[in-house]
């Protein structure tokens, strides 16, 4: 019965005039207790019963978008309501996308319209995202076929589409050296950006804030390097707990939030102005531009707020009573130290831009179309699990490569805050380091550092869809 509705509702005749009674037809079938109101569950099972293949979440989200009265379910109104202005979104994303007015899109038309936004993907990829999509095997997509993949699929419009081919704002691991994230014109019109990137500071802030105590503990390791080099996990702790106390565990997370807010919009703003000075077309940006966009942003932000980075690591390392506060710690450098103190450790902060976020760019597309060239065929979208993998995957590489030089940064940004430390410039320290703690020594800290990844992403995800939630940002 389930699929004798299907078929109705998304036969080739369909019509508006029809659209009342196919609406009705499917009501009825997913209330499975004629309460008159389908509620989460109800719709979840019916699509599933129905051959839709839709994400976690899905339901959930298709529920709350229409539930006007909060009564937690879809009477009969809020459900035609909802798919009727639903499918006005996907007529329009559809004739957009048929360049030629033909009725129907071929794979160059995909592949067209995704460069016009800025993603570049090869006439195979294009070819398999058509494939998920094309119900008669013909290699194109009429409007029949569009509407039944998408009707019950929250993404309402290209750029929704997209967006789950993009590095996304959930990720934040407490590094600074992603590349940014991208908005389409649309999106930076309607001011939906700040909302964007406000959620995404918020689940950092929260993020950074939860796993403080392993990124101190990263810290730590990093700059006390024993005689033994010997330094434990639980040796650390003990020596901070003991010297400190429990909150002392946190010490630096308050500046840590704090540079958030200003690096994430001067990244912003400068990635979309070397996009433009580095663009070979007008309105495209190719991959190997990105990153050049991306790293040359990432720096500019970086030597904007330094000094804070600088403030951060004398923060967390400070013994009880050594500071009263982040005016008075940037005070104390001033006046000892100088102004040059407060960029320390810059320039192997700025090379180490270059192997994270090419690594990370690199890996994080090969991911993505290996993804694509094996299951495109179930579904034109990889889901959030799919997209926090490849980002996890792609940001713990990216940190391999350029942790070294992060670990050259902190200790060059802490030398005159540790007792006996000598001022060593780079690469005397570098050599220091190797002669002796060996290579490894390059990667002291490491360990906190990737323990912190998965719950940072984690908790990044959670308070990331509830900040969208509550700045009203549609999915």
């Amino acid at each position: 019965m389930y699929q004798s509705v299907r078929k109705l509702f998304f036969t080739d005749c369909y019509c508006a005039k029809d659209a009342s009674r196919s609406y009705e037809e499917l009501f009825k079938k997913l209330d499975s207790n004629q309460d008159g109101r389908v509620d989460v569950s109800e719709l979840r099972e019916g699509l599933a019963q129905m051959g839709f293949h839709t994400g976690r979440g899905t339901a959930q989200k298709i529920v709350s978008s229409g539930d006007k009265d909060k009564d937690q379910g879809l009477d009969f109104e809020e459900f035609s309501k909802y798919l009727k202005e639903h499918e006005k979104k996907l007529r329009l994303t559809f004739r957009s996308l048929d360049k030629n007015k033909d009725g129907r899109i071929d794979v160059m038309e995909i592949k067209q319209s995704l460069a016009d936004l800025g993603l570049d993907v090869s006439k195979e990829e294009a070819a398999k995202i058509l494939q998920s999509i094309d119900v008669d095997g013909t290699m194109t997509v009429d409007w029949s076929e569009w509407r039944e993949h998408f009707l019950f699929n929250t993404a309402s419009n290209l750029q929704e589409i997209i967006r789950y081919w993009k590095h996304s704002t959930v990720l934040d691991i407490g590094d600074s050296l992603t590349i940014p994230d991208e908005f389409t014109e649309e999106e930076k019109t309607s001011g939906l950006w700040w909302k964007q990137l406000s959620a995404g500071a918020m689940a950092g802030a929260v993020s950074r804030t939860g796993t403080a105590p392993l990124d101190r503990m990263k810290v730590f390791m990093q700059v006390h390097a024993s005689k033994s080099n010997k330094i434990s996990l639980s040796g650390g702790f003990k020596q901070m707990l003991k010297e400190g106390g429990v909150l002392s565990l946190w010490r630096g997370n308050g500046i840590n939030v704090l540079k958030i807010a200003p690096e994430t919009a001067i990244k912003f703003m400068a990635y979309e102005q070397y996009k433009k000075l580095l663009s070979s077309e007008p309105g495209k940006v190719k991959t190997h531009e990105r990153f050049m966009a991306g790293s040359l942003a990432g720096a500019t932000a970086q030597t904007a707020i330094y000094p804070m980075e600088v403030m951060k690591t004398r923060l967390t390392l400070r013994k009880t009573g050594q500071y009263s506060g982040m005016m008075d710690c940037a005070k104390k450098i001033l006046k000892k130290e100088g102004v040059k103190a407060f960029y320390k450790g810059y320039i192997p902060n700025i090379l180490g831009i270059i192997p994270y976020a090419g690594i990370d760019l690199a890996i994080y597309e090969s991911l993505k179309n290996m993804w694509l060239s094996r299951y495109a065929k179930d579904s034109a979208n990889p889901g959030i699990l799919v997209l926090l993998g490849c980002g996890t995957i792609s940001s713990t590489c990216g940190q391999l490569a350029s942790y070294p030089l992060a670990l050259i940064r902190t200790r060059m940004q802490a030398q005159a805050s540790v007792e006996g430390s000598e001022q060593l410039p780079m690469g005397q320290m570098v050599k220091r380091i190797l002669e002796k703690e060996g290579f490894f020594g390059l990667y002291r800290g490491i360990l906190p550092n990737f323990m912190k990844v998965i719950p940072a992403v984690s908790i990044s995800y959670v308070v990331y869809e509830y900040m969208r939630s509550g700045l009203g940002i549609q999915k």
